[in-house]
């Protein structure tokens, strides 16, 4: 017998069944990971499997911790819990919300994050980098006074930042004022207002100073894959997803001013996708170093105001 499609009225029988029928979290963790699975979702903003997904929504939901579901598989849910949940279910299948805009919530490593359709959900490589994997470069985390997080967003790498180098003052810059308002509830939360200060402006434009580390995760995906986003990916910002034909435009920016911006022995760390190929055929002359991160060691580089200098 073939499986029910998601028709809108195929998708109200199975809700109102699964509101008489099913009572534990276990019975609504299942019903999920199937409306997920059938439903075809795209995931790729916090998970990358129905399972995780569902398990996510439904602790995050019911107030549960994050990390432990096993002990609460067997719990019933009361009658509002049950319709508040369903409600959410719903949303993630039927309008194809990425899973930390329903909750409002994203984590990345160690940090939680406020985020909404403002700003895109904190999946960079960079937060992986920061501290002991830059000591090669950055022999200790004192050296590091003034650091820079261009194209800031929610604010995760910023204030991530700030926890791995104690002494830095840190400037968080966004040409987007919506992105930049969900960064202050972010910096707020982690009360780092007098270390952290947020910037509107176009990358470098009209910043002062220098620094000692640089960051971006600025947009790089390119036309051609813009335009074939699937759709949990168009509730996000355009603008922090799109830069120019080649996915490059704000990279190459960011490769022609840094060196002005960055301290002698300075270091800029930029992710740029699934683009190293066509950066490396751009710039032959740079010595770029890529570095491991757990998606593979093609997404972020390194460089320095050293191998910087005199780039045109």
């Amino acid at each position: 017998m073939p499986f029910p499609s998601n028709s809108d009225e195929n998708l109200d029988t199975l809700f109102r069944q699964a509101e008489s029928s099913l009572h534990t979290l276990r019975d609504f963790l299942r019903f999920a990971v199937s409306r997920f699975q059938q439903a075809g979702l795209v995931f790729g903003h916090g998970s990358d499997n129905a399972h995780d997904e569902a398990a996510y929504l439904i602790l995050h939901t019911l107030h549960l911790p994050l990390d432990m579901l096993e002990p609460y598989l067997d719990a019933a849910l009361l009658a509002d819990e049950k319709t508040e949940l369903l409600g959410k279910l719903r949303e993630r299948i039927e309008q194809r919300v990425p899973v930390a805009y329903i909750t409002q919530h994203a984590r990345q490593g160690d940090f939680d994050f406020y985020v909404d359709e403002r700003v895109i959900v904190p999946r960079s490589f960079i937060y992986e980098l920061l501290g002991e994997p830059l000591s090669p470069w950055i022999e200790y985390p004192e050296l590091v006074h003034r650091a820079l997080d261009l194209c800031t967003g929610s604010g995760c790498l910023a204030i991530q930042m700030a926890a791995h180098y104690p002494a830095a003052q840190i400037d968080a810059v966004d040409i987007s004022l919506d992105a930049l308002e969900v960064a202050a509830v972010n910096v707020e939360d982690y009360s780092l207002q007098e270390r952290i200060q947020l910037v509107h402006t176009d990358l470098f434009e009209g910043l002062e100073g220098t620094y000692d580390l640089i960051v971006s995760n600025p947009p790089y995906v390119d036309a051609e894959s813009v335009d074939a986003l699937p759709e949990e990916y168009l509730h996000e910002p355009e603008l922090a997803l799109g830069s120019g034909e080649d996915g490059l435009d704000a990279t190459r920016e960011i490769l022609l001013q840094a060196a002005k911006f960055l301290n002698p022995r300075g270091v800029l760390l930029v992710e740029i996708g699934h683009n190293r190929d066509v950066l490396e055929r751009e710039y032959p002359e740079l010595p770029f170093v890529w570095l491991d991160t757990s998606g593979g060691d093609g997404f972020v580089f390194l460089l320095t105001r050293e191998q910087l200098l005199g780039l045109e």
